[in-house]
């Protein structure tokens, strides 16, 4: 799986393009990192929306526990790789048919948490127990939502391309030659929603930060980001508004 987003769209974390400070980057543009993923992956269906922004899926080497799959409702898309364990009870809680995948699930927790929710993006995320990791682009909205299960069962990369964009996949490989020395594995048991903040579905009033690694010779070699256990956020916001995101308060050393 792969999404390629605009930087306006994506708004990914600035830790993610520490590793190219001070060096020429190499990486591809959204059109070369689409031909390269083509390339590749002779199965892969693209879906390509405006400004070069788009997401794409193969099933090539696919682990046949944790499938990949797609899907498209009311210009959400979302792209699922993986299992939860328990669709029955997430189906009942969602109103949904029994005909309901793991992506159809995910769609409608988003729009439960976008439109309706009374908690935050943690409590969503949390009650989704089992396996997997996905992206979801809401392109009405330009609003990226990314989650990993809290062992890092299935993999999720994330990295910065040379125009800034934000890069998605579950391939090393593909995500190496995107974007470089910008990507570093997407953090076990956290969130993203673009414009708003990394967190920590278990801890989501630490903050997580993005921790700079250098080789030899003290450059920044890559990124890992990591819960914070001693900064945390005092509140948190109950609502989707991401202005009350960032608004949320730091208490450092607590």
């Amino acid at each position: 799986m792969l999404a390629v987003l605009e930087k306006s769209i994506g708004k990914p974390p600035r830790e993610l393009s520490l590793p190219a400070v001070g060096r020429k980057c190499l990486n591809g543009s959204p059109e070369e990192i689409a031909e390269t993923f083509r390339s590749w992956r002779s199965d892969s269906t693209f879906y390509c929306l405006s400004n070069y922004n788009f997401l794409a899926l193969s099933h090539e080497g696919e682990n046949p526990v944790y499938p990949r799959s797609i899907v498209v409702m009311d210009d959400i898309f979302c792209i699922f790789s993986g299992a939860l364990y328990n669709t029955c009870e997430l189906r009942r809680h969602y109103g949904l048919s029994r005909q309901a995948t793991e992506a159809m699930i995910v769609i409608e927790a988003y729009r439960v948490l976008r439109d309706r929710a009374p908690y935050p993006a943690d409590q969503v995320v949390k009650e989704l127990e089992g396996k997997f990791a996905f992206i979801l682009f809401d392109s009405k909205a330009s609003i990226i939502f990314l989650s990993r299960d809290r062992d890092g069962s299935v993999q999720l990369h994330w990295g910065i391309a040379d125009d800034g964009s934000l890069v998605c996949t579950d391939d090393p490989n593909v995500i190496s030659e995107a974007c470089g020395k910008c990507y570093t594995p997407f953090p076990p048991g956290c969130i993203f929603i673009g414009g708003e903040r990394l967190m920590s579905f278990d801890h989501p009033m630490n903050k997580v930060r993005g921790i700079a690694q250098e080789d030899d010779e003290g450059n920044i070699s890559g990124v890992v980001f990591q819960v914070d256990l001693l900064t945390r956020f005092h509140s948190l916001p109950r609502t989707d508004s991401a202005a009350n995101w960032a608004n949320a308060t730091l208490i450092e050393g607590d």
